[in-house]
């Protein structure tokens, strides 16, 4: 299989519809996959995770298709980053005092 050539033609919604395929063992119309069609359908998934998203996971595949796995002291620390960034706060809210106090009265 040439995956990059695959890979090309390969768009976020197939890539979805694939995923799902392997996760659940059904294509969306509720037909079972053949163990043919899983194999090729998890392997293209791998493919796609390893090159084109950017995979955060415990194992993950890299873009040189080696298996990568993170030990429980860098997950910690990456975690403990993502904590103290305030680029993924949901909301921030300043609360005006004098505003407060009023409805206190």
């Amino acid at each position: 299989m040439q995956y990059d050539d695959v890979l090309r033609a390969m768009t976020p919604e197939i890539y979805e519809r694939m995923l799902s395929a392997v996760e659940t063992g059904r294509w969306p119309d509720g037909q079972p996959l053949t163990d043919e069609q899983k194999e090729n359908a998890m392997q293209l998934v791998m493919v796609y995770q390893a090159k084109r998203l950017n995979q955060t996971d415990h194992f993950s595949v890299n873009n040189q298709g080696e298996l990568v796995m993170k030990s429980k002291r860098d997950m910690r620390d990456e975690l403990r980053a993502k904590a103290t960034s305030s680029k993924n706060d949901i909301a921030r809210f300043q609360l005006n005092k004098s505003n407060h106090e009023d409805q206190e009265q």
